[in-house]
């Protein structure tokens, strides 16, 4: 399958190992059998990765008007580790203090048009 049309979300919210979980049940799935079931799921990951999802699709749409939605399918979806959130502390007993760490993703998804 050739990759019709990309999308990413960069510095998204949230750890790379939890937006995985959610990235990997739409892997391999149609634009709307994933839709779906990004509009279902209770993480708070998912609603990040409908955005992307979405985002992908309007570019599909964008470079070649005529291109039928149905036919699309989530080719490739993959989450690296963005850059941590600046650094607080929070305190500790006897003088220390522990690092507060906000965690980024960037999301990537790749469509590409399904055969047959």
């Amino acid at each position: 399958m050739e990759t019709l049309s990309q999308a990413s979300g960069r510095y998204v919210r949230g750890g790379a190992t939890k937006v995985r979980l959610v990235a990997d049940t739409i892997r391999g799935c149609a634009v709307s059998d994933a839709l779906g079931r990004l509009e279902l799921s209770t993480r708070r990951a998912a609603r990040d990765l409908e955005k992307v999802v979405r985002s992908a699709v309007a570019n599909a749409e964008n470079l070649d008007p005529g291109i039928d939605v149905d036919r699309l399918v989530v080719s490739e979806v993959y989450v690296d580790q963005g850059p941590s959130l600046p650094m607080r502390i929070r305190p500790q007993p006897m003088g220390r203090a522990h690092p507060i760490i906000k965690r980024t993703s960037h999301i990537t998804v790749k469509l590409a048009g399904k055969k047959g």
